[in-house]
């Protein structure tokens, strides 16, 4: 039975960098370290920095501190975080994927550009997801986050519409929600759209389909918080129909590999390498 891990699964560039950071940062100080959030949505690697002394607190338990340091995930965070941070002379390590924060700073820019806020900014996206709550907080909490067609077609078209996109959405879904809008805008209402996902991310999933064919079974490891992994799964389970998905080395089912001789392992941008090693060993010594 041969067994292949997909080249292209684990950690984007944005989460490697927070990583290494948290990493860097641990090793060298011996103050504590705290995280808003799970640095990244996998419990495996979070457990794994915790016990180098990682603490993830949520804004609840940040309102809590002071005089410490706290990193900032790649997700990136509304300016309120800054300001409540610096207030309590909290040091921020922040590890914002510089693909978001470019687009923080976009939406920004076109908020503070119209001063009347007349023009309807619009966000394609996961509503309360760590990303899109960063994204709404450039606009003071005004921005309309829509996640699907339904959400479009509540938007006033009689007005002007600037629609971005949640960096890790799919390229289909955000074409779609454009060619949408476009079709309803009303005359004199302006709409100017701006594709803000992340190629690295969405170059994947064509990718990951491709893989998924090649072999005979998919094991796709993955957190379960991981919204870009309910993502790339999905497009496993179309391509393979014999897909599954795990969280950890504990969840694999010997039943699902009966008869096939090839598998191949993939996971999420929020997947460490180290996890699907871990899988592949678990499934050879077991052979």
């Amino acid at each position: 039975m041969q067994i292949e891990i997909d080249s292209g699964s684990g950690f984007c560039n944005g989460v490697t960098t927070a990583i290494r950071k948290a990493e860097e940062e641990l090793t060298t100080n011996k103050a504590p370290l705290y995280c808003l959030g799970d640095i990244v949505h996998n419990g495996r690697e979070c457990e794994r920095l915790r016990a180098m002394g990682l603490i993830s607190v949520d804004h609840d338990q940040l309102a809590q501190l002071h005089d410490t340091k706290l990193l900032l995930r790649a997700h990136g965070e509304p300016p309120s975080t800054y300001k409540q941070a610096a207030e309590q002379n909290i040091k921020i390590i922040d590890a914002t994927c510089p693909v978001v924060l470019h687009l923080q700073r976009r939406i920004k820019a076109d908020y503070d550009a119209d001063p009347t806020h007349t023009t309807q900014i619009v966000i394609y996206g996961k509503t309360g997801h760590a990303e899109v709550v960063g994204l709404v907080g450039q606009t003071e909490g005004t921005a309309i986050v829509i996640e699907n067609l339904d959400d479009a077609r509540r938007l006033d078209f009689s007005r002007n519409i600037r629609l971005y996109s949640q960096t890790t959405k799919s390229l289909e879904g955000f074409r779609e929600i454009v060619e949408y809008i476009q079709s309803h805008m009303q005359a004199g209402a302006e709409f100017i759209y701006f594709d803000t996902i992340c190629r690295q991310v969405a170059n994947r999933m064509p990718r990951i389909r491709e893989f998924a064919m090649q072999h005979d079974v998919i094991l796709f490891v993955c957190g379960k918080k991981s919204s870009n992994g309910k993502i790339l799964y999905s497009q496993c389970l179309e391509a393979n129909p014999r897909s599954y998905i795990v969280d950890s080395v504990e969840e694999i089912d010997r039943q699902w590999f009966a008869g096939a001789e090839t598998i191949g392992l993939c996971g999420a941008t929020s997947t460490p390498k180290w996890l699907m090693e871990q899988c592949k060993e678990a499934i050879t010594k077991n052979e």
